[in-house]
C-alpha cells in the first residue's frame, strides 16, 4: 500500500512529496531534499490496519 503524503523540509522550509510504502510496518530512513540536497530524517509510524498513522521529517543532526 503505497501513500503520498507532503511534509516540509526542515532546512529550506520547501514542500517535499514523499513515497510511503504503508506494508513496510513502521520505518526510519534518510531520503535528501528534493531542492536543497540536505540528508532529512524520515520516521514513519504504520497503524495496526495498515494506514498511515504519522509521518516526520527531521534534521539528520537533531
Amino acid at each position: 500500500m503505497l501513500e503520498e503524503q507532503t511534509v516540509t523540509c526542515p532546512y529550506c522550509g520547501e514542500p517535499i512529496v514523499l513515497v510511503v510504502d504503508c506494508s513496510a510496518g513502521d520505518q526510519r530512513y534518510t531520503e535528501d531534499c528534493f531542492v536543497c540536497c540536505q540528508p532529512i530524517l524520515v520516521s514513519v509510524e504504520v497503524a495496526p490496519d495498515g494506514s498511515l498513522a504519522h509521518i516526520e521529517a527531521a534534521a539528520e543532526n537533531d
